[in-house]
């Protein structure tokens, strides 16, 4: 899966587990969490399979679940310490979910299971010949996408991606626009401070009652 597919499930299983667990939409800091941790795994190891050629596939310490299991404990730790309890469990999930989509994608797009490529570094996928970079990869899918949909001919998988990404908006409006929510309270509040310091410093100490 790509990044911002990974970005789209994370979010969805998060706002459906706090909207029935905690009964409420997530929040800014929830929300980021879980889209940040659900690409997590990719950029650890694609950069440094495709580009840096420390691992020999873009499946290894980041996708391992002996990794991310204890990972996502920590967080979960962490985050209580700090009061943010729930920011911790989303980005438990959102991190922990990218390894059963990856498992799960594979098999729908090629039929086959790789569940090594979870396991590392006690199984390893086969080592392929990226002949890539990471840069190279996102520009060949634009360029299949955007011939696709200049043709009107797009795939069943193409289609399922826009679904997705348009469901995923939908559910992110109902639940208030979390993040951007935040950044505009942050900056209306900015604004109506400076607002206030600029109207008492034009009153001056004299005006004062």
């Amino acid at each position: 899966m790509w990044p911002w597919e990974h970005a789209i499930v994370g979010y969805l299983v998060y706002s459906l587990v706090s909207r029935l667990y905690y009964r409420e939409s997530p929040d800014g800091p929830e929300a980021l969490a879980a889209v940040i941790a659900s690409v997590l795994p990719d950029v650890v190891d694609k950069p440094l399979a495709w580009e840096l050629e420390v691992f020999e596939t873009g499946y290894a310490l980041g996708h391992s679940i002996f990794f991310a299991v204890p990972l996502g404990i920590a967080a979960g730790l962490l985050a209580r310490t700090v009061g943010r309890t729930r920011a911790g469990v989303a980005f438990a999930i959102g991190y922990l979910l990218h390894l059963p989509s990856d498992v799960l994608d594979g098999y729908l797009r090629g039929g086959v299971l790789y569940p090594e490529i979870v396991l590392w570094p006690v199984a390893r996928v086969p080592t392929r010949n990226q002949g890539q970079g990471l840069l190279d990869q996102f520009l060949q899918f634009f360029d299949r996408y955007r011939s696709e949909l200049l043709a009107g001919d797009l795939s069943t998988y193409r289609s399922v991606q826009i679904a997705l990404a348009i469901g995923a908006a939908l559910v992110w409006l109902a639940d208030g626009a979390p993040v951007l929510r935040e950044c505009l309270v942050g900056v209306k509040r900015l604004v109506l401070g400076r607002s206030g310091r600029s109207d008492r410093s034009k009153a001056g100490p004299g005006n004062r009652d």
